[in-house]
């Protein structure tokens, strides 16, 4: 949860607005009031993409889908505006932890609660579907353990009786490891059992905290889906046989959901097992009272005239009561909106930044990174352990490229001094994780035309009497503002992705000579999220201040962390 910036309205609709809950290429999710005091969550469509008829009719099904479906297992709509932009709705807030985050955090869940969840969301597909909709993206982020129970929530590529299919770039609806094999191999329509497919494979990342057709690209973990068993070695085996009788092949095999919530035999309430209970102690109530920072506010649309200027110094942007781009995340909150964004992008497998608070972003469980933890540092949200030594596992070369998979929090800014800005001088906002290899790093980037040359190297290293080991460093682009996949060109946000990245190099290639080490932006750059690739956007699309961070790699691609940071203008 994150407290509202400048660009953000005081109101939507009647709705007072008090904080954000997540964002993606769809559009922003807040927390608001209603006149009456209530908590709501109000999803706004982006200006930028109302004309796009897909995107429109994506967003108006999901409006009618919450509208039709009024079951104790979904967040029922509070209020809408699809007639004309801006577009939005609003739906009860659902405060608690999802089921992605607090496995993440606690690993997997014992039988016992396995089964009395199992037997809980099976029931919701029993009420959802009873309406005539198969919700068709079903997985542990998409489930709010709520302190009555769970909740289903994003049904943006839900579908109704008789409704056409709406996919994304021709892809089949769902996310890899949780989308059934019919769906994958394009004959099948995502009706109900393939919704038990997903409800199945939600059910093994529950018992055991691992993605149930393991890890990889997008195209890997489908191919796996369709023609490999899935993981469910140490889940007991009354509990093994009912999810492998759920994430069957053949959907003709696969039980119905009332079926299963016959098979898991519960006799006592989910919200008495006390581990599901201790779960709820991960999303914390929340500070209403704190969040509203602004002021009164500005009226909806408004954009100010120079962004960057309203980008405020290094302290002020970890300082809780802050308005700087970093924003303020409360420690340790775990919440989410009873909807999340439908984004052009899959999200990576284990969250999203804001994608466990309501929102759809490209980070790994991003609601679990404490205040001001910057991408990677212990703690912060996706980050694995952080990378030591020089090259990574010994014997291993290093990955080919790192995985978008974190929230960056680093932002350059120029120098407030004119000459000193006008010779490109600035610094970060935040404190890089690993200190950098020798006696002195330096990096630089010189704009020219379309691109940009990134240098680097490790001064003294030529002294050295021999070739120091093998130490990679991949290089990210940050543009000012969150870029729209499919265009290249930006949103009103500030970017929080980890960026347009290098190959990793070793940084010690050119030990003998002691020359820097050269990239050129945009041609050795590409934004790698979730299998798919996407090259590096003309400087021209967002100008203003681009940030650089490089970054120590190791031989897994989601292994790296910050050593170094600066920046660069353009226009």
């Amino acid at each position: 949860m994150e407290a509202l910036r400048d660009v953000d309205p005081a109101q939507i609709g009647a709705h007072a607005l008090l904080a954000r809950l997540g964002a993606g290429g769809m559009g922003q999710v807040y927390l608001g009031r209603s006149p009456g005091g209530r908590l709501v969550a109000v999803k706004v469509i982006r200006d930028e993409i109302t004309g796009h008829p897909e995107a429109l009719a994506r967003f108006r099904r999901e409006a009618e889908t919450v509208r039709a479906v009024r079951s104790a297992y979904t967040a029922n709509l509070i209020d809408a505006s699809l007639a004309a932009a801006p577009y939005w709705l609003a739906t009860e807030y659902v405060a608690g932890p999802t089921l992605g985050r607090a496995v993440a955090e606690r690993g997997g869940l014992p039988a016992d609660t396995c089964l009395r969840l199992f037997a809980a969301l099976a029931e919701g597909l029993v009420s959802v579907h009873g309406y005539g909709v198969t919700h068709r993206d079903l997985k542990p982020q998409n489930v709010i353990l709520g302190a009555q129970g769970p909740q289903l929530i994003d049904f943006g590529i839900a579908k109704g009786v008789g409704a056409t299919a709406l996919t994304q770039d021709g892809q089949a609806p769902g996310t890899p490891g949780f989308t059934a094999p019919e769906v994958l191999v394009g004959g099948g329509t995502g009706d109900g059992p393939a919704d038990v497919f997903a409800l199945g494979a939600t059910m093994a990342y529950a018992a055991t905290g691992r993605p149930p057709f393991g890890t990889g690209d997008a195209a890997t973990v489908s191919y796996r889906a369709v023609h490999e068993p899935v993981d469910l070695a140490g889940v007991a085996p009354g509990l093994a046989a009912l999810i492998g009788a759920c994430v069957a092949k053949d959907p003709a095999e696969r039980p119905d959901p009332a079926e299963i919530v016959r098979r898991c035999g519960v006799r006592d309430a989910l919200v008495d097992d006390p581990v599901y209970a201790g779960l709820g102690a991960l999303g914390e109530p929340v500070p209403v009272h704190e969040m509203r920072t602004q002021g009164p506010g500005l009226p909806y649309g408004y954009t100010p005239t120079d962004h960057a200027a309203a980008a405020q110094a290094p302290a002020q942007a970890q300082t809780p009561a802050g308005r700087g781009r970093a924003g303020v995340w409360v420690a340790g909150l775990a919440v989410a909106a009873a909807l999340s964004l439908a984004t052009w992008k899959l999200a990576p497998f284990g969250g999203e930044d804001g994608g466990e608070n309501g929102g759809a972003g490209r980070g790994k469980d991003a609601s679990a990174a404490p205040a001001g933890t910057p991408a990677g540092s212990p703690g912060a949200a996706g980050a694995g352990p952080a990378p030591s030594g020089s090259g990574g596992a010994p014997g291993k070369p290093p990955a080919e490229y790192i995985e978008g998979n974190q929230i960056s929090r680093y932002f350059w800014l120029p120098s407030t001094d004119p000459e000193r800005a006008a010779h490109g001088t600035g610094a970060c906002n935040l404190g890089t994780e690993q200190k950098p290899p020798g006696a002195d790093f330096q990096a630089g980037a010189e704009v020219s035309g379309k691109s940009v040359k990134i240098s680097m190297r490790v001064k003294y290293a030529e002294n050295s009497p021999t070739k120091p080991d093998p130490y990679y460093v991949s290089v990210a682009v940050r543009a000012p503002h969150d870029l729209d996949p499919q265009t290249g060109q930006p949103f009103p946000m500030d970017n929080r992705s980890v960026g347009f990245t290098s190959k990793p190099v070793d940084i010690y290639s050119k030990w003998k000579t002691g020359e820097f080490l050269t990239l050129t932006y945009p041609d050795d750059f590409a934004e790698h999220v979730n299998g798919r690739t996407y090259p590096g956007v003309p400087l021209a699309n967002d100008p203003g201040d681009w940030t650089l961070v490089f970054y120590h790699v190791e031989d897994d691609p989601t292994k790296y962390a910050s050593i170094h940071c600066t920046g660069f203008q353009v226009g």
